[in-house]
């Protein structure tokens, strides 16, 4: 059935119901959604390849794809995270976009969920209920979602088959440098970055993380800890080392990144503070990661640093 709304020229049509039983775990069904390294390999029908991808899983977080068709046409989907608790259930809210116009072709909202079978089979139920626009075009997409759904979890039950058969061993790295401008002493951006009071002011998670473990021994070879955890249920764990520390002008450290027990990353970072003259100060950060087995960091560690210097800020202020 399609109800249409005269006031705003929407279309409402019937959701798609969809369901597959995986031979594995739904732990690593679960993990198939929660990374653009995943994503790229399986969110797509027949004929289409997905040359970009954005996974955040977390609530709030982004989940953006670009699936390109066999003629080279793009087709984007943008939209966020809305629920996530592992690995039960996820919903996604997000936007067709026009790959002609540029704005959205239509809505939907993506739930799925995952119950275990036993004997190490999940059952995989997916819920996808669509808001239109009222388009010829747009018509002609939700009239082939069920068979493109078909088509794409039989990519997905191949990814899963490969995931299940064995561990993906992998190494990315990635470099960034970021700069700040603080109204501030270098003293002052020193004492944020080195005491563990002025530091727990501004290091810590986005919007819906909670803290769970804070601790910090600001010494050549001591060590810092910061864990969290999401409203979802995924917990992140910051576990580094000091290797250089010069007052008031460098420090250098390394550290791990988990997502609960898996290590996703580890990087160098090498943090130099500059006085620029009338109570100004410079910070520099360069930063180079490897980041392992699978994990697409896809940008995410550049813009959480960047968003962690713009509440130093923020801290220096208050």
């Amino acid at each position: 059935m399609t109800k249409i709304d005269d006031a705003s020229l929407k279309v409402e049509t019937a959701p798609v119901r969809v369901s597959r039983v995986f031979a594995a775990p739904r732990e690593t069904v679960f993990k198939a959604w929660s990374s653009a390294d995943h994503i790229k390999r399986w969110f797509c029908p027949d004929g289409y390849s997905v040359p970009e991808a954005t996974v955040e899983m977390r609530a709030g977080g982004r989940f953006e794809v670009c699936m390109r068709s066999p003629e080279g046409v793009d087709h984007w989907t943008k939209g966020t995270f809305t629920e996530v608790i592992a690995p039960e259930r996820l919903t996604i809210d997000h936007h067709v976009i026009d790959p002609c116009g540029g704005g959205p072709l239509f809505s939907a909202v993506t739930q799925v969920s995952l119950r275990d079978e036993g004997a190490g089979r999940t059952l995989m139920e997916v819920v996808q209920t669509y808001s239109a626009a009222g388009t010829a075009q747009a018509d002609q997409m939700l009239k082939g979602a069920p068979e493109g759904w078909r088509q794409t979890l039989d990519k997905l039950e191949a990814e899963v088959a490969r995931m299940h058969a064995g561990a993906v061993r992998s190494v990315v790295h990635g470099a960034f440098h970021l700069e700040r401008a603080y109204d501030a002493t270098a003293e002052e951006v020193y004492r944020a970055l080195s005491d563990e009071a002025a530091k727990s002011r501004w290091f810590f998670g986005p919007e819906g993380w909670r803290l769970i473990e804070r601790t910090m021994d600001f010494r050549v070879g001591g060590r810092e800890r910061v864990k969290g955890g999401f409203d979802g249920g995924v917990t992140t764990t910051f576990d580094a080392v000091y290797h250089d520390i010069v007052p008031r002008e460098r420090i250098v450290y390394t550290y791990e990144m988990h997502l609960d027990d898996r290590k996703i990353s580890v990087s160098l970072a090498t943090l130099q503070i500059k006085p620029e003259g009338r109570g100004r100060t410079r910070l520099t950060v360069d930063e180079q990661g490897a980041f392992l087995d699978g994990y697409d960091d896809a940008g995410a560690r550049e813009r959480g640093t960047s968003e962690l210097l713009d509440k130093i800020a923020a801290s220096l202020r208050s």
